[in-house]
């Protein structure tokens, strides 16, 4: 299986964004009620920032490996929404059309942590949402959580330093993704309230991603 990540396009993208952000499984992403207006809108604007970028991740073997404009990363070198907040729960629908979730990454010094954590340089937000589906694969949420984890180690982040500390901000609630980040190696900083939620703070320094039960496997392959 290779993993890639690539720039979001909004208007190639929109219909199928809508699909998984008000899909019942994707709950916490807090979409359930948008319009595919609404979707457009919310993610130009993420397009548009120069703190804030969106990526859509690409599962398969076909071409596209090659032709893909953005970074890439793939399971074996390397969620989260940030990764964390994620919600969604495995593939599926990758095998038909080989766009497989959808990740954000964000500099926390210009969204609402900026009230709660004390931003180091090279912090990076992130956020990772996995298409929803009912023929969930076994280990695939886990491939891209991975996968998205080196992704944002290859980012530049706060002050434009190389990411040394991964941020995220799941909803309390959301104890599937709590244990998901545990793997990862992210520590829990505390409950804090957003604007929008009651969030579990964390966060995982590139040692302690290095050290955790899936950043081990990834270095082992």
């Amino acid at each position: 299986m290779r993993i890639e990540l690539e720039p979001l396009d909004v208007e190639r993208d929109v219909d199928l964004l809508h699909a998984w952000v008000t899909h019942p499984r994707s709950r916490f992403w807090m979409m359930q009620g948008a319009s595919v207006d609404d979707v457009r809108r919310e993610y130009a604007d993420i397009v548009a920032s120069p703190h804030h970028d969106a990526w859509l991740g690409r599962v398969g073997d076909g071409p596209w490996a090659a032709d893909g404009p953005g970074g890439g990363a793939g399971p074996g070198a390397a969620d989260g929404p940030g990764a964390a907040d994620g919600a969604g729960g495995g593939a599926g629908p990758w095998a038909a059309n080989n766009r497989a979730f959808l990740a954000e990454t964000y500099d926390p010094a210009h969204s609402a942590l900026s009230a709660v954590l004390d931003v180091r340089a090279g912090d990076l937000g992130m956020h990772v949402l996995v298409a929803p589906t009912d023929t969930p694969v076994h280990g695939f949420t886990t491939e891209v959580f991975a996968a998205v984890m080196r992704h944002c180690f290859a980012l530049l982040g706060h002050a434009d330093e190389p990411t040394a500390r991964v941020v995220v901000e799941p909803d309390a609630a959301n104890t599937a993704i709590h244990a998901l980040n545990a793997r990862a190696g992210f520590v829990v900083e505390g409950e804090v309230q957003l604007p929008d939620k009651r969030a579990l703070l964390s966060t995982c320094t590139r040692e302690q991603w290095e050290r955790s039960e899936l950043g081990a496997a990834v270095v082992a392959r």
